[in-house]
């Protein structure tokens, strides 16, 4: 029973890890697609291939994920505790998902784990959870808006002489860098969220005595990952693309490279579980203010901030209703 449960429980993470690819396929190529820099087909194959090698080369923030904000018990309670947290992540990322919120799945996930610990009476991890994933929430989208701004206004000044025609082309090509760039940084986080829940089922069904990410959880989790951005994001990728401020190819070139910078750094020196879209978003508003801050749609901009705000929140309560429906049925 016990193995059965844990089968399912996989499938349906490395459902949810799909979802994640769909859902944030935009952060990687909706500048690209808006300035006609890549044809959406290229971009999505470049973005599915480079989000699997990225998933492929750390598991830090796996770790911190999985140790970090709860802890559970072995047995089947345990992981009705992490299949609730699942289940509500993945209901939150399909609410906003059809409402072309680009929200957080990084959030969502947390979220659903807070939302089934707290459920459980399990132990939940506060302090881990304002250090290594409430501060970084609130500080890495200011970081992304600075960091895009600074970058925009660089550029600005290094091609102040040169012709419109000529710069637009060269950051067209310059595009398919930050393109691959920001896939691949969108792997290094993404993907590991799932691998890190996937181990932690594991410990709390006593199929593994400590947390460690297996090598088939990381590979399957990359394939999952990458075959859900293969399929595209096609509501968020517009809001992304377009609706929040007018892009060109210096902006679209400057919002990628800022957002790849600062989930990189975010990963490799700090392991956070920070979220590729509140950072490819504010990277985006930061860019477009460099023109003027009219120039930013702050109507969807506030849009967006409120799916932001309510996204732990949403999705700890979908997981909590899940975890009595699950506990009733078990």
């Amino acid at each position: 029973m016990r193995t059965a449960g844990l089968i399912l429980f996989i499938a349906v993470a490395l459902g949810f890890d799909f979802t994640n690819g769909f859902h944030d396929a935009a952060n990687a190529v909706a500048a690209s697609i808006a300035t006609r820099a890549i044809r959406p087909i290229s971009a999505l194959l470049m973005a599915a291939g480079l989000n699997v090698v990225g998933a492929l080369v750390s598991t830090k923030v796996a770790a911190t994920v999985g140790e970090g904000i709860i802890s559970t018990e072995v047995g089947t309670h345990g992981l009705v505790i992490v299949f609730s947290a699942l289940i509500g992540a993945i209901i939150w990322n399909l609410i906003t998902w059809w409402f072309g919120m680009p929200s957080s799945s990084t959030h969502a996930l947390i979220g659903g784990l807070v939302g089934a610990g707290v459920a459980s009476s399990s132990t939940v991890h506060w302090s881990s959870l304002l250090d290594k994933i409430v501060l970084p929430m609130v500080l890495s989208p200011v970081v992304g808006f600075s960091l895009g701004f600074i970058l925009m206004i660089v550029i600005l000044w290094l091609f102040r002489r040169s012709r419109p025609s000529q710069v637009n082309t060269g950051f067209r090509r310059a595009a398919v860098v930050s393109t691959a760039a920001s896939a691949f940084s969108h792997g290094t986080q993404d993907a590991q969220k799932t691998m890190g829940i996937i181990a932690l089922a594991l410990v709390a069904t006593g199929h593994q005595q400590e947390f460690h990410v297996p090598t088939w959880a990381i590979l399957a989790a990359a394939a999952a990952m990458g075959l859900g951005t293969l399929a595209g994001g096609w509501r968020v990728i517009r809001t992304l693309g377009s609706r929040i401020t007018p892009l060109d190819p210096p902006r679209a070139f400057a919002a990628q490279s800022a957002a790849s910078a600062v989930l990189l750094v975010s990963a490799y020196a700090y392991a956070l579980p920070v979220s590729s879209t509140h950072i490819m978003t504010t990277s985006i508003m930061g860019v477009g203010a460099s023109r003027r801050l009219s120039a930013v749609r702050w109507s969807v901009a506030q849009r967006v901030a409120a799916a932001w705000v309510f996204t732990i929140p949403g999705s700890a309560i979908s997981a909590l209703v899940a975890y009595f429906v699950i506990h009733a049925l078990v």
